[in-house]
Protein backbone atom coordinates (compact mmCIF):
# COMPACT_ATOMS: atom_id res chain seq x y z
CA UNK A 1 0.00 0.00 0.00
CA UNK A 2 1.10 3.38 -1.03
CA UNK A 3 2.09 5.79 2.30
CA UNK A 4 -0.35 8.01 2.91
CA UNK A 5 1.89 11.26 3.59
CA UNK A 6 0.84 14.65 5.05
CA UNK A 7 1.39 16.72 1.66
CA UNK A 8 -1.11 14.30 0.00
CA UNK A 9 -3.12 14.55 2.13
CA UNK A 10 -3.06 18.48 2.16
CA UNK A 11 -3.12 18.56 -1.42
CA UNK A 12 -6.13 16.78 -1.99
CA UNK A 13 -7.83 18.84 0.96
CA UNK A 14 -7.16 21.86 -1.58
CA UNK A 15 -8.55 20.06 -4.10
CA UNK A 16 -11.65 19.07 -2.84
CA UNK A 17 -11.92 21.48 0.39
CA UNK A 18 -13.08 18.48 2.54
CA UNK A 19 -12.02 17.63 5.95
CA UNK A 20 -8.50 16.03 6.61
CA UNK A 21 -9.91 12.73 8.15
CA UNK A 22 -12.19 12.18 4.98
CA UNK A 23 -9.34 12.79 2.92
CA UNK A 24 -7.41 10.49 4.45
CA UNK A 25 -9.43 7.87 4.66
CA UNK A 26 -10.24 8.19 0.75
CA UNK A 27 -6.39 8.24 -0.51
CA UNK A 28 -6.39 4.81 1.93
CA UNK A 29 -9.35 3.29 -0.12
CA UNK A 30 -7.84 4.48 -3.15
CA UNK A 31 -3.82 3.37 -2.49
CA UNK A 32 -3.04 7.39 -2.22
CA UNK A 33 -4.09 7.63 -6.34
CA UNK A 34 -4.82 11.69 -5.83
CA UNK A 35 -7.66 11.44 -8.67
CA UNK A 36 -9.23 7.88 -7.67
CA UNK A 37 -9.60 9.65 -4.38
CA UNK A 38 -11.15 13.07 -6.01
CA UNK A 39 -13.46 10.63 -7.73
CA UNK A 40 -14.09 8.62 -4.27
CA UNK A 41 -15.08 11.53 -2.64
CA UNK A 42 -17.21 12.60 -4.71
CA UNK A 43 -19.23 9.18 -4.82
CA UNK A 44 -19.51 9.99 -1.19
CA UNK A 45 -20.84 13.12 -2.00
CA UNK A 46 -17.64 14.69 0.12
CA UNK A 47 -16.70 17.42 -2.33
CA UNK A 48 -20.34 18.12 -2.70
CA UNK A 49 -20.47 19.48 -0.02
CA UNK A 50 -16.86 20.89 0.66
CA UNK A 51 -17.99 23.68 -2.33
CA UNK A 52 -19.99 24.97 0.47
CA UNK A 53 -17.12 26.13 2.49
CA UNK A 54 -17.20 29.52 1.30
CA UNK A 55 -20.74 30.21 2.31
CA UNK A 56 -21.86 32.07 4.97
CA UNK A 57 -23.35 30.04 8.14
CA UNK A 58 -24.79 32.57 10.22
CA UNK A 59 -28.00 31.69 11.35
CA UNK A 60 -28.07 28.29 13.58
CA UNK A 61 -29.08 27.80 17.43
CA UNK A 62 -27.45 27.98 20.55
CA UNK A 63 -28.52 24.36 22.28
CA UNK A 64 -28.11 23.69 25.95
CA UNK A 65 -28.03 20.26 27.42
CA UNK A 66 -28.05 19.24 31.19
CA UNK A 67 -27.33 15.97 32.17
CA UNK A 68 -27.23 13.96 35.75
CA UNK A 69 -29.64 16.12 37.49
CA UNK A 70 -27.99 19.44 36.80
CA UNK A 71 -24.04 17.59 37.12
CA UNK A 72 -23.16 18.30 33.70
CA UNK A 73 -24.19 21.13 31.67
CA UNK A 74 -23.26 22.05 27.89
CA UNK A 75 -23.70 25.40 25.92
CA UNK A 76 -23.36 24.92 22.19
CA UNK A 77 -23.75 26.86 19.05
CA UNK A 78 -24.18 25.30 15.84
CA UNK A 79 -24.50 27.47 12.65
CA UNK A 80 -26.04 27.01 9.45
CA UNK A 81 -27.21 29.12 6.39
CA UNK A 82 -30.73 29.52 6.44
CA UNK A 83 -33.34 30.30 9.55
CA UNK A 84 -35.72 27.34 7.36
CA UNK A 85 -32.81 24.75 8.59
CA UNK A 86 -32.23 25.55 12.00
CA UNK A 87 -36.14 25.08 12.76
CA UNK A 88 -35.97 21.75 11.28
CA UNK A 89 -36.09 18.36 13.01
CA UNK A 90 -32.83 16.88 11.34
CA UNK A 91 -30.97 19.79 12.01
CA UNK A 92 -32.11 19.78 15.52
CA UNK A 93 -31.44 16.26 16.19
CA UNK A 94 -27.38 16.87 15.18
CA UNK A 95 -27.28 19.41 17.20
CA UNK A 96 -28.37 17.27 20.29
CA UNK A 97 -26.20 15.05 19.18
CA UNK A 98 -23.04 17.07 19.21
CA UNK A 99 -24.01 18.07 22.73
CA UNK A 100 -24.42 14.40 24.23
CA UNK A 101 -20.76 14.20 22.23
CA UNK A 102 -19.17 17.03 24.47
CA UNK A 103 -21.38 15.91 27.66
CA UNK A 104 -19.94 12.67 27.05
CA UNK A 105 -16.29 12.47 25.77
CA UNK A 106 -15.02 15.89 27.30
CA UNK A 107 -13.33 17.71 24.01
CA UNK A 108 -11.38 20.67 25.17
CA UNK A 109 -11.28 22.83 21.57
CA UNK A 110 -13.71 22.68 18.14
CA UNK A 111 -10.62 21.75 15.50
CA UNK A 112 -7.13 21.44 16.01
CA UNK A 113 -6.06 24.75 14.90
CA UNK A 114 -8.06 25.94 17.90
CA UNK A 115 -5.50 24.27 20.30
CA UNK A 116 -2.84 26.65 21.37
CA UNK A 117 0.47 26.93 19.61
CA UNK A 118 2.30 26.63 23.00
CA UNK A 119 0.05 24.27 24.58
CA UNK A 120 0.97 21.80 20.96
CA UNK A 121 4.60 22.60 21.47
CA UNK A 122 4.51 21.29 25.00
CA UNK A 123 2.52 17.98 24.43
CA UNK A 124 5.21 17.70 21.98
CA UNK A 125 8.19 17.93 23.75
CA UNK A 126 6.86 15.57 26.28
CA UNK A 127 6.28 13.39 23.82
CA UNK A 128 10.00 13.80 22.30
CA UNK A 129 11.61 12.94 25.59
CA UNK A 130 9.23 9.81 25.95
CA UNK A 131 10.64 8.24 23.22
CA UNK A 132 14.18 9.19 23.63
CA UNK A 133 13.74 7.87 27.01
CA UNK A 134 12.94 4.52 25.20
CA UNK A 135 16.17 4.31 23.62
CA UNK A 136 14.69 5.55 20.00
CA UNK A 137 16.97 7.41 17.98
CA UNK A 138 16.37 11.11 17.36
CA UNK A 139 14.34 10.39 13.88
CA UNK A 140 12.57 7.88 15.17
CA UNK A 141 11.48 9.24 18.35
CA UNK A 142 10.31 12.22 16.10
CA UNK A 143 7.95 10.36 14.50
CA UNK A 144 6.67 8.46 17.36
CA UNK A 145 6.13 11.92 18.82
CA UNK A 146 4.47 13.08 15.40
CA UNK A 147 2.03 10.00 16.36
CA UNK A 148 1.26 10.36 19.88
CA UNK A 149 0.49 14.48 19.02
CA UNK A 150 -2.29 13.10 16.28
CA UNK A 151 -3.52 10.58 19.31
CA UNK A 152 -3.86 13.31 21.54
CA UNK A 153 -5.86 15.83 18.58
CA UNK A 154 -8.19 12.95 18.44
CA UNK A 155 -8.87 13.00 22.41
CA UNK A 156 -9.25 16.90 22.75
CA UNK A 157 -10.71 18.22 19.44
CA UNK A 158 -14.48 17.63 18.72
CA UNK A 159 -14.35 17.31 15.20
CA UNK A 160 -11.54 14.48 15.28
CA UNK A 161 -13.30 12.55 18.07
CA UNK A 162 -14.74 9.19 16.92
CA UNK A 163 -18.59 9.43 17.02
CA UNK A 164 -20.03 7.89 20.71
CA UNK A 165 -22.66 6.67 18.85
CA UNK A 166 -21.11 4.88 16.01
CA UNK A 167 -17.04 4.57 16.78
CA UNK A 168 -16.85 4.16 13.00
CA UNK A 169 -17.44 7.72 11.94
CA UNK A 170 -15.96 10.93 13.60
CA UNK A 171 -17.53 13.71 14.45
CA UNK A 172 -15.83 15.52 10.82
CA UNK A 173 -17.99 13.13 9.20
CA UNK A 174 -20.57 13.60 11.01
CA UNK A 175 -20.90 17.20 9.79
CA UNK A 176 -20.01 16.14 6.56
CA UNK A 177 -22.64 13.71 6.12
CA UNK A 178 -25.06 16.40 7.26
CA UNK A 179 -24.25 19.24 4.52
CA UNK A 180 -24.70 16.80 2.44
CA UNK A 181 -28.17 15.88 3.81
CA UNK A 182 -29.53 19.35 4.03
CA UNK A 183 -27.24 21.23 1.57
CA UNK A 184 -26.01 23.58 3.62
CA UNK A 185 -22.88 24.46 5.05
CA UNK A 186 -22.91 23.86 9.41
CA UNK A 187 -20.59 24.85 11.62
CA UNK A 188 -19.98 23.74 14.71
CA UNK A 189 -18.54 27.37 15.99
CA UNK A 190 -18.02 26.80 20.34
CA UNK A 191 -18.94 25.14 22.99
CA UNK A 192 -18.69 25.48 26.90
CA UNK A 193 -18.83 22.37 29.00
CA UNK A 194 -20.18 23.10 33.01
CA UNK A 195 -19.29 20.32 35.65
CA UNK A 196 -20.64 20.70 39.02
CA UNK A 197 -17.39 20.81 41.61
CA UNK A 198 -15.12 20.70 38.48
CA UNK A 199 -11.42 21.47 40.46
CA UNK A 200 -12.86 19.51 43.18
CA UNK A 201 -11.69 16.49 44.37
CA UNK A 202 -14.04 13.56 43.94
CA UNK A 203 -14.68 10.51 42.31
CA UNK A 204 -14.47 9.49 39.28
CA UNK A 205 -17.05 8.82 37.32
CA UNK A 206 -17.65 7.63 33.90
CA UNK A 207 -19.85 10.27 32.35
CA UNK A 208 -19.73 8.72 28.65
CA UNK A 209 -21.31 5.15 30.22
CA UNK A 210 -24.36 7.55 32.15
CA UNK A 211 -24.74 9.18 28.67
CA UNK A 212 -25.47 6.14 27.27
CA UNK A 213 -28.02 4.55 29.98
CA UNK A 214 -29.58 7.95 30.23
CA UNK A 215 -30.18 7.40 26.18
CA UNK A 216 -31.34 3.67 26.18
CA UNK A 217 -33.93 4.52 29.05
Amino acid sequence: MAEITAALVKELREKTGAGMMDCKKALGECDGDLDQAVDYMRKKGLVAASKREGRIAAEGVVASYIHGGGRIGVLLEVNCETDFVSRGEEFREFVQDVALQITAQNPLYVRREDVPEDKVRYEMSIYMEQALNEGKPQNVAEKIAQGRLEKYYKEICLLEQEFFKNPEMTMEQLVSSMVAKIGEKISVRRFTRYVVGEGIEKREENFAEEVMKEMTK
